[in-house]
C-alpha cells in the first residue's frame, strides 16, 4: 500500500457535508489525497480512524483526524485564504458561524424529513418543507440586493450553506422555482454554476487499498 504523502480526505461526491469541505480545499489550494467512498460499503481504513463512519474525514500527516466538515473548511482556509472567505465584507467570522449553525441545526433537521420522509415514522414532508422554507426566506431577505449572504462576494457561510440549499431545491425543483425568492435563486445559481463548484463535483471511482493516488484539487 502506498504510504500517505498528503493529508487524506475520505469523501462522497453527493454528500453536502463533503461538498463544503471540498469547496474550501479547492479555493485554498490545499492538496489532499482524495478517497471516494461508498457509504454502503465503507472502507475499514476510514472506520479505523473515524468509527462514526460518516464523511468527510480528513487525516493529517501528523495523524490528527478532523471528522467535521466545518473543521476541515476552517483548517484549509486558515492555512491559505486567497478569496478571503474568512473575512466577509459585512459582519465577521462569528456571524457566519452562527448562521451556519442554524443551517446545520433546525434547517438540516427539516431538510432530512422533507427529503426522506420514509425514514421517519409519522413524518409529514410538507410540514417540514414549510419549516425549511422559513429559513430559506430568511436567507433570501438577508441577501436582498447583494449577491451573497455577507456582501458582494462569496464567503465561508455561502459555501457552507449552499450544498444544503441545493439539496432542498432538488427535492422538488418545480416547487422551489415557484417560490418568490429571487435573490436566493440567483445566489444558488451563481454558486452551483461556478468554476469551483464544477471542480468539486468531478466524478471519481470508488477508492480501494492500493489504488492509484488521486490528488485533489488537481
Amino acid at each position: 500500500m502506498l504510504a500517505p504523502i498528503l493529508p487524506v480526505l475520505y469523501s462522497f461526491r453527493r454528500c453536502p457535508y463533503a461538498m463544503r469541505a471540498r469547496l474550501a480545499l479547492a479555493v485554498s489550494g490545499q492538496v489532499v489525497e482524495l478517497r471516494e467512498v461508498d457509504l454502503k460499503d465503507k472502507p475499514l481504513e476510514m472506520l479505523q480512524v473515524s468509527p462514526k463512519g460518516s464523511v468527510p474525514v480528513l487525516v493529517g500527516l501528523d495523524g490528527k483526524v478532523l471528522e467535521e466538515s466545518l473543521d476541515i473548511m476552517l483548517w484549509a482556509l486558515r492555512q491559505h485564504d486567497p478569496a478571503h472567505w474568512l473575512e466577509p465584507e459585512t459582519g465577521g467570522l462569528a456571524d457566519m458561524l452562527a448562521l451556519i449553525a442554524e443551517c446545520d441545526g433546525d434547517f438540516k433537521h427539516h431538510l432530512d424529513r422533507y427529503k426522506y420522509p420514509e425514514r421517519y415514522v409519522g413524518t409529514d414532508a410538507l410540514v417540514h418543507r414549510a419549516a425549511g422554507a422559513a429559513f430559506l426566506a430568511g436567507l433570501n431577505a438577508r441577501i436582498g440586493t447583494r449577491a451573497y449572504l455577507f456582501g458582494q462576494r462569496p464567503a465561508l457561510a455561502d459555501m457552507a450553506i449552499a450544498p444544503f440549499v441545493r439539496q432542498f431545491a432538488q427535492t422538488d425543483a418545480s416547487w422551489f422555482e415557484l417560490q418568490p425568492w429571487t435573490a436566493l435563486h440567483a445566489w444558488l445559481e451563481a454558486i452551483i454554476n461556478s468554476t469551483d463548484f464544477a471542480r468539486i463535483m468531478a466524478r471519481y471511482v470508488k477508492w480501494v487499498p492500493g489504488a492509484t493516488r488521486v490528488c485533489f484539487p488537481e
